[in-house]
């Protein structure tokens, strides 16, 4: 288990330009470190999944969406448009909770968040009446990230895919790792003795979580423009097979269902 560093430095990667579906994030992503900091062996990037569902082509006209009539009742009862409840119900496993104004889903990634994550936000001129899903798999968008910025400036990395998610029974959003490569996610500390000499029975942390929401710091969730941060001197366990699954409570867990 790596020792803990006591200095972790998080700077936002400024000049990116807009993302647009196509795109090669890694190359874009690259010129910016580039031109920058170049990253360090050991270094991790947080990317706000909005520019990887751009680049991915995960935005979607709502013009384009057909909804049928289990929308159009969804839609009634969340006081929402049709079309946007089409869409949750698309990328929702499970609906939760409805009320005016939110539907709370299991998404099919395994995740319980507001409106299966559908953001109108940051939305460029020219792309009105359109919204952005979720990639359509969050840690291979990493892993393709990560291995491509690795072999370009010949370092080991770790990259998270980030976005801003509301927690239960707190108000207020917090930055959280969607999807992930090259990190375990969770550090599992059991076993270990705390400042007494006591074992630990209980302590795992949701390491890849605590750092999306420090890089969130940075990062900003307005007219930032900075949806990339290079952290240097986080410690953490490197893992090229993991994903963000690992950090999902299991169904049979669940206390509240």
């Amino acid at each position: 288990m790596p020792v803990a560093t006591a200095t972790v430095r998080i700077s936002a990667v400024p000049g990116l330009p807009l993302v647009r579906a196509g795109d090669d994030l890694a190359q874009i992503v690259g010129d910016a470190l580039a031109r920058n900091e170049p990253p360090a062996d050991g270094d991790l990037l947080v990317v706000a999944q909005k520019i990887v569902s751009k680049a991915e082509g995960r935005m979607v006209r709502l013009a384009d969406v057909r909804p049928d009539a289990e929308d159009s009742r969804l839609a009634e009862a969340s006081c929402k448009d049709p079309a946007i409840a089409a869409l949750i119900r698309a990328e929702a496993e499970e609906l939760m909770r409805v009320r005016p104004g939110v539907i709370v889903v299991r998404h099919r990634l395994g995740p319980v968040l507001a409106n299966a994550g559908i953001d109108a936000s940051n939305v460029a001129p020219g792309e009105e009446g359109a919204v952005l899903l979720w990639p359509v798999d969050p840690d291979a968008s990493a892993r393709r990230l990560r291995v491509a910025l690795e072999e370009r400036f010949d370092v080991r990395l770790a990259v998270i895919v980030s976005d801003s998610l509301g927690r239960a029974w707190r108000l207020g959003t917090t930055g959280t790792a969607i999807g992930a490569s090259g990190i375990r996610p969770l550090r599992d500390r059991r076993g270990e003795t705390d400042l007494f000499g006591r074992e630990l029975q209980a302590t795992v942390i949701g390491l890849a979580d605590e750092i999306a929401g420090a890089a969130s710091l940075v990062m900003g969730e307005g007219a930032e423009g900075l949806p990339v941060a290079l952290v240097r001197g986080a410690t953490f366990e490197r893992d090229e097979e993991a994903g963000i699954g690992a950090i999902l409570r299991p169904l049979a867990e669940d206390l509240f269902r």
